[in-house]
């Protein structure tokens, strides 16, 4: 399926992902404070290697595994490991909403990346509405305000690891199906995290329990989302609209967690709307001309 036929369906896989990993990092923030961060990841992982297995093995079998690319398939999920560990570490110290907020640098490193690896031409007007993007991270962040601390370099570790994750995820769209992907990062975590249990093993509530092995199912059907998304729209097209995120988690930690972004972010996210919205138009004009 050609993907220039079809950018409207990947922009709302995108966003339909960027709601259900909101939902998934505001109980993850939740259960941090209660649990040890390995734990909770390492649960997050078995949770989707376990769903993943039940759902799709029994029609696929031994293709859930077959790939043509197996050190690519290694390499994304441990950035996808990268991702979860340092942005969940960085979650204990930071509010939901700004930490998704620096996570959104990894737009600007798909869109540098996808010129240098996967040789595609961006236009003024795609590099503008990135850029735009970047400046409503700054805002928000505010370097040398309250948020600018040595932990502010967790979510940004970890807005490194996503943008290299969404290019190796658009590169293996080419050769591996997105479930044989997701599975073997599912599976890639799970024995990453799992050696760390003897250290780290606490028994949690029922409840407790419960809500941390439903981040499996929301990060499965999330990621699943996000891997077809790029088989419609290139990563660059997409880029933008992942922004959406922020709104998301601000909206998360808003009825979870009772706070309220200040003024600087509050306009910031809306710089960050603002260049979504600039990237429809681009790529619209492009159409018609």
């Amino acid at each position: 399926m050609s993907s220039s036929k079809n950018p409207l369906i990947g922009v709302l896989l995108i966003l339909g992902s960027g709601l259900l990993l909101a939902s998934h990092d505001g109980i993850s923030k939740q259960m941090s404070l209660l649990y040890p961060v390995f734990l909770i990841v390492w649960a997050r992982y078995f949770a989707q290697f376990f769903l993943m297995t039940l759902i799709f093995a029994p029609r696929k079998g031994l293709n859930m595994v077959r790939t043509q690319r197996p050190w690519l398939q290694l390499a994304r999920g441990l950035c996808l490991t990268g991702v979860s560990g340092l942005l969940l570490t960085g979650l204990r110290y930071i509010p939901l909403g700004e930490a998704t907020a620096v996570m959104f640098l990894s737009p600007l490193v798909v869109t540098v990346l996808s010129v240098l690896l996967l040789k595609e031409t961006i236009s003024l007007g795609q590099w503008g509405a990135v850029l735009l993007g970047l400046v409503g991270v700054l805002i928000i962040v505010r370097p040398g305000g309250a948020l600018f601390t040595p932990a502010i370099l967790l979510p940004l570790g970890a807005a490194i690891c996503f943008g290299v994750y969404q290019l190796l995820t658009r590169r293996l769209n080419a050769t591996d199906n997105p479930v044989t992907s997701n599975y073997l990062s599912s599976l890639v975590g799970t024995l990453l995290f799992g050696a760390t249990l003897p250290f780290v093993w606490e028994t949690p509530e029922l409840i407790h329990g419960l809500m941390i092995l439903s981040l499996g199912a929301l990060a499965m059907v999330a990621h699943l989302m996000l891997s077809v998304a790029y088989n419609y729209a290139s990563a660059a097209t997409l880029a933008p609209f992942t922004y959406g995120q922020i709104v998301f988690a601000a909206l998360v930690g808003l009825v979870t967690f009772g706070h309220v972004p200040d003024l600087g972010g509050l306009i910031g996210m809306g710089v960050i709307i603002a260049s979504g919205v600039f990237s429809v138009w681009v790529q619209r004009r492009a159409a018609t001309a």
